[in-house]
């Protein structure tokens, strides 16, 4: 039997969606009580099964989180490709990002919020991240400055204004967060 053919197993497609499952109601958790708060027993409890039943899917909640950020960072870098389809361009990019981070601010924050306390990430759990990275690259301009040296100041910029939009800082000011983000871009490129 190939591996193909053994992904296709009942067995394989039960495990498969047993753990999609277990991902979505992970998402509903986190949304509910944050990233810090996920739970294997209570979402074994919300799926009306033994909490141990769930570690033949998932070995720890550590590596919940580990698939949870991976599978957000692909999401992002999905959403990239798609933005970059016509060609690299930085404002499309800003624009991606920003869209898929409203869409689902909980994931963005599981990626770019603050740490996770006792969780620390697999070395390989970031590599997507590179790949997001070298989306932004490509849609730099030509310049005599190194294209990393004017990366990383246009996207903690973004993340900045992403970050304060989605927790709601700008709640009861005067600010209009899709005229910021704009402004902010077009300072920017």
């Amino acid at each position: 039997m190939t591996k193909a053919e053994a992904a296709n197993t009942p067995r394989e497609r039960y495990r498969a969606q047993v753990r999609a499952e277990v991902k979505e109601r992970a998402w509903e958790q986190i949304a509910t009580a944050g990233a810090s708060a996920l739970s294997l027993n209570a979402i074994a409890k919300k799926m009306g099964v033994s909490g141990p039943a769930l570690y033949r899917y998932f070995a720890s909640r550590d590596e919940l989180i580990t698939e949870l950020i991976r599978d957000a960072y692909r999401s992002l870098a999905d959403t990239f490709r798609a933005a970059s389809e016509p060609g690299p361009d930085l404002a499309a990019l800003a624009h991606a990002l920003r869209g898929w981070a409203l869409a689902d601010p909980h994931r963005y924050f599981l990626v770019y919020g603050t740490p996770i306390p006792g969780y620390h990430a697999p070395d390989d759990t970031t590599g997507i991240a590179k790949e997001i990275m070298g989306s932004l690259l490509d849609a730099l301009p030509g310049s005599d400055t190194p294209p990393l040296a004017r990366a990383v100041p246009f996207w903690t910029r973004l993340h900045g204004v992403l970050s304060l939009e989605l927790a709601g800082h700008f709640s009861g000011m005067d600010v209009d967060p899709d005229q910021l983000f704009e402004a902010e871009l077009k300072s920017l490129i």
